[in-house]
């Protein structure tokens, strides 16, 4: 039976983590929280499961329980202001990988964002400059984890764009998005733009992260996963989904450069420089990304037709 800490639990993707090794493991649980009301898993429901109160700017006081732990999950992260990302995302999240102790630690599954990563899946000059808070302190404490004297026993995954949510958990920003997006399909689909991506529920995140956890890396398997199904480009995504909602595509307008950047004039969109970076770099792919399937496991949500079915979106209703 292992130790295991995790942090992060009370979004989406801590949801489906906590459910999976709530109820697939036996392992000793502690979930680190600031807010148990938040939590809509049943951390009752088993021996052996335990909430730490407290967060990671206070993360020093749990000093002695953290050199005992066999498994920490990282999964917090700030979305805050500039002072609050790095102190909670780069500070904090490398101090608490201090505190564990090599000799009695198997693993860390330290979670970061495929968007700092490039095509080769190597550290995005970009991301560490033009970034948002968010994204910029996460290709700084990546940067330095090899700096770390337990760097060995870190794995880094990172999940690309990322879909979930259900009535007893947390919807990801772009689940919660995706009715919106539907709602404007009769015009977006009169567009067709040069871009790809890769995506990826948070069942099957939780899924992979299960595995880790009863299958540590070897020495020499690559520590660095990026989570995601096969890309898909733009104009495929808004065929699958008019197509899904029995909508005709008969021509379409191809969406410049020049024109995206008149538009965000003529509208005055507000703009930051990651999003104009975005909208010029347009390929966020990247080599050999992993879904439960990579681990033979099956996946929950491999199509964008099972994107919008999970989502809760039925052609009946458009």
């Amino acid at each position: 039976m292992k130790r295991i800490f995790i942090t992060g639990s009370s979004g989406c993707i801590g949801h489906y983590m906590a459910e999976a090794l709530i109820k697939e493991t036996n392992h000793e649980l502690y979930f680190l929280v600031r807010n148990p009301e938040k939590l809509q898993f049943r951390y009752q429901s088993r021996p052996n499961i335990h909430l730490m109160i407290g967060d990671l700017q206070n993360i020093e006081k749990f000093s002695d329980f953290l050199s005992t732990v066999n498994v920490a999950i990282l999964a917090a992260t700030s979305w805050g202001g500039i002072t609050e990302s790095f102190e909670i995302n780069v500070t904090k999240t490398l101090g608490l990988m201090k505190l564990l102790n090599p000799d009695i630690c198997e693993q860390i599954i330290y979670f970061s964002t495929a968007s700092i990563l490039d095509k080769n899946n190597q550290p995005l000059r970009e991301a560490g400059i033009l970034g948002t808070n968010y994204i910029r302190t996460k290709y700084q404490c990546y940067t330095q984890l090899s700096k770390l004297d337990i760097h060995s026993k870190i794995t880094t995954v990172f999940p690309t764009l990322v879909f979930g949510g259900e009535p007893n958990k947390p919807y990801s920003h772009l689940s919660g998005g995706i009715k919106d997006v539907v709602k404007w399909i009769d015009l977006i689909r009169w567009f067709k733009a040069d871009g790809s991506f890769h995506y990826i529920h948070a069942r099957d995140i939780a899924k992979i992260i299960k595995y880790l956890v009863e299958n540590p890396p070897s020495e020499s398997a690559s520590k660095d996963l990026v989570l995601g199904n096969e890309k898909t480009t733009v104009n495929k995504a808004v065929a699958k989904i008019c197509n899904y909602l029995n909508k005709k595509i008969y021509f379409q307008i191809t969406l410049y450069i020049v024109l995206v950047n008149f538009f965000i004039k003529v509208f005055r969109l507000r703009m930051e420089d990651w999003d104009y970076f975005s909208i010029n770099y347009r390929h966020f792919t990247y080599k050999n990304t992993v879904t439960p399937a990579s681990f033979g496991l099956e996946n929950y949500c491999t199509t964008i037709e099972d994107v919008m079915q999970l989502s809760g979106v039925y052609p009946e209703k458009y």
